[in-house]
């Protein structure tokens, strides 16, 4: 009896089995499954935490006609729960961007401050000059060439830092050289670009206020940030 009581479970389990799952001979049997299997999908979606006993009871009553366990026949009681959970969901959420934007507005606001106490340390070196403007230079190299016009297309060599020393975008570690009309970059490039002339090279302390401000293209700069660029200007193009 030992021998045969584990294999007799084994057969009359494998035959529940098969009793429960139908077989699959026609085009509207495997349509019928696959559209089990997209209700089910698009259920769980929405509602991961259904009783899932109790969603194949419902699904089974609808569709075999049985008489309901609960009476609901505006939905109300569906509609209500996820218009709850909804709304729980985005008070969730705004939690966390609120959360997020005082973050954020923290962060500009040391780093705004950082800026300006490291502008206001700079100008006094004695080989810095500033503009009305407020943006900062000093010569490194005096060139001979002309100098171009807020419209000019000119053609430069550069390194971004901020002002830990972090390389945000180089030309020069690139390799080539990158050619844009003045007019089309942040106001401290349009203007200190203009001060020099064809084969000078600048540095340029360029305040939050003439470069991104609040905005940045590129997580390398953080909002509101104080940019230094070290500018070679190579040609005028037009």
């Amino acid at each position: 009896m030992k021998k045969t009581f584990l294999p007799l479970i084994v057969l009359s389990l494998a035959l529940q089995v098969q009793a429960q799952t139908p077989p699959i001979n026609s085009r509207i049997d495997s349509v019928s499954y696959l559209a089990g299997q997209n209700i089910a999908q698009s259920v769980l979606n929405d509602f991961p935490e259904a009783n899932v006993e109790l969603l194949l009871q419902g699904l089974g009553d609808a569709l075999m006609n049985r008489p309901s366990l609960l009476q609901d026949p505006t939905n109300q009681c569906v509609m209500s729960y996820f218009q709850e959970k909804m709304q729980a969901i985005q008070q969730a959420e705004e939690a966390l961007n609120q959360e997020a934007r005082a973050v954020e507005m923290e962060s500009g606001r040391i780093n705004r401050e950082s800026g300006e106490a490291f502008l206001m340390e700079n100008a006094k070196r004695k080989e810095i000059q500033v503009t009305a403007s407020g943006l900062q230079y000093e010569i490194l190299k005096k060139g001979r060439g002309s100098k171009p016009t807020a419209n000019s297309t000119v053609k430069v060599h550069y390194t971004g830092t901020n002002i830990d020393g972090a390389v945000f975008d180089s030309s020069v570690e690139r390799k080539e050289p990158i050619s844009f009309p003045l007019n089309a970059v942040i106001p401290g490039w349009t203007e200190g670009v203009q001060l020099m002339n064809v084969g000078s090279k600048y540095r340029f302390y360029i305040p939050q206020e003439l470069a991104y401000g609040p905005s940045s293209p590129t997580e390398l700069i953080p909002p509101y940030s104080v940019l230094i660029f070290e500018v070679e200007l190579l040609d005028i193009e037009k």
